[in-house]
């Protein structure tokens, strides 16, 4: 990587995972925490799930994907890599329309529901007992 040159930074957040990524010119390299992706995640499905935005705007082989993921597990760090790839390609490019159609730019809201108390889990009852 030279020094001088440009670099797109992206961040994505899903259930607790964040993910800080770096795109920079290259040769479709990605590497997660240092590691490479696939070794990183366990099953190319999720490797596949981070790139799509990558492989949507058919700039694969252009960019090199540099992640730094914490928090959460493996699937909450693939999708913060995914939306993380996919703000930093709105500096790399004209690409909004697209990925804002695929929904990439979505930031998924959804998380784990609080357990309440009196209730064994968020929403299990205790069990009932008519005697």
């Amino acid at each position: 990587m030279a020094e001088n040159s440009v670099v797109y930074w992206g961040t994505g957040r899903r259930k607790e995972a964040v993910a800080r990524v770096r795109l920079v010119p290259g040769t479709g390299k990605f590497l997660v925490n240092g590691r490479d992706a696939l070794n990183y995640f366990g099953r190319q499905q999720l490797v596949d799930n981070a790139l799509a935005p990558l492989k949507l705007t058919e700039t694969a082989d252009r960019f090199d994907v540099l992640a730094n993921c914490d928090g959460g597990g493996i699937n909450g760090q693939s999708g913060a890599c995914r939306l993380g790839i996919s703000r930093a390609l709105l500096d790399a490019g004209e690409y909004r329309a697209d990925l804002k159609k695929a929904g990439f730019l979505t930031r998924d809201a959804r998380a784990v529901e609080r357990k309440k108390y009196g209730l064994k889990k968020a929403r299990k009852r205790p069990q009932f007992s008519k005697r």
